[in-house]
Order: C-alpha cells, then structure tokens, then sequence
C-alpha cells in the first residue's frame, strides 16, 4: 500500500497522523547546499567540458531574480553568470533603471556551459532544471526577469518565439515574470537595445507597484 493511500485510510478512520517535523532551513543554507550539489552534478554531458559550475551572484534577498540561459566562456572560467561582455551590458542596463549587483539576483538556466556557446539542448535543460527552480523557490523573489528565449520558454513552459514571450506578463507558479533580450543578442542587435531599455522601465514600474 503506497503511504498516500495509507494516510487516506488512516485519516477516513478518524486516527491522527504523526509526522515529523522538518529542521527549518533557511534560503542561504539552503542555497549553500543547492550550489553544492550543483558543483558535483553529472547528470548531463556537459559536465565533461566545463571548467567549474555556475551557480548565481547577486543579492539572495533581491527582489529582482534575473535568468539568462547558459554560461559563457569567462563566465565558465570565473564561475559566475554575466560576467562577460554580455555581463557589462547588462549592468549599465541595470545602472539604466538605477540598480546594481545587491539589487538582483541572478542565475541561469543551465549550470554548465555548452561547448563553444552552442544553444541549451532540450536534455540538458531537462536535466538541469530543478536547480533553477529550487533556486527560485529559495529566493522567493517579487518579479523575474527572463533574458532570452529559452529562460522564457522554460519559465513558461512554451516553445513560443521571443517575440511572442515579450511584452506580457506571465507567472511562473505565482510569481509575475517578463522575458526581454539577452544581452548577447543585444551586443549582436544594438538597434533593439531601446525595446529593451523599455522592458527594463516595465521591470522597475512592477517592482514600485509590489513595494507600494
């Protein structure tokens, strides 16, 4: 009989049920032991050609989450996301709105980097994605923001084109997210940089709304 099913008649039968109590932990413990595990992860290839995880920088109690969707060269290198030239856009995207590194906290989507930058493979996001959401159910954050297609796809859980994920607000189990471009397609794009700056003004008018 599964323990489900035991509960049920347990329950039906007017017993009361004992459980033990779990040890609270709190979001930097749990996230210390999260980035261990993730350190030690095997479970796709990738782990083969990496130089060292990827984990988060940032503020864990940031109420900005941003996601991007894989690491790069130097960000395999240091072991941390944007830190690259797409990381430099980034934070004069972020001084653009008036916020900084303690102001966010950011992670990816896969831990790994593929090889030579290729696009996230489905088995690897398959496999690396209940990092990422006990990630984000450790920080618990106010609003998300999703850079490039494949954080908003797998937030959403839609294969949709960019194009249609931005300019909406969606949810991802209750927390309201919108997904802009990542800023290595902006490096490539820069004419779209001035939509993105727009995005980025929704981001701080959301976050003014939950803090008022």
């Amino acid at each position: 009989m599964s323990d489900a099913l035991n509960r049920y008649y347990l329950q039906a039968m007017g017993i009361d049920l004992w459980e033990l109590r779990r040890p609270h932990v709190s979001s930097e413990q749990g996230l210390g032991a999260l980035a261990k595990e993730v350190a030690a992860c095997t479970q796709c290839s990738l782990h083969k050609t990496r130089t060292q995880t990827v984990f988060c920088r940032g503020n864990s109690n940031a109420k900005l989450m941003i996601i991007g969707e894989a690491p790069g060269f130097f960000e395999d290198q240091q072991g941390l996301p944007f830190v690259g030239k797409a990381g430099a856009l980034l934070n004069q995207m972020l001084q653009s709105i008036e916020m900084a590194e303690n102001d966010v906290y950011i992670a990816n989507v896969l831990k790994c980097r593929p090889p030579n930058n290729r696009d996230p493979q489905l088995e690897e996001i398959a496999q690396c994605s209940s990092y990422l959401e006990r990630q984000i159910e450790l920080i618990q954050p106010s609003l998300i923001l999703a850079l490039g297609r494949f954080a908003g796809q797998f937030l959403l859980n839609k294969p949709l084109p960019l194009k249609q994920l931005r300019k909406t607000l969606h949810h991802y189990h209750n927390i309201p997210f919108i997904v802009s471009y990542h800023p290595a397609y902006l490096l490539r794009n820069p004419a779209d940089k001035k939509q993105a700056f727009l995005d980025l003004l929704t981001v701080k008018k959301l976050l003014v709304e939950k803090q008022g």
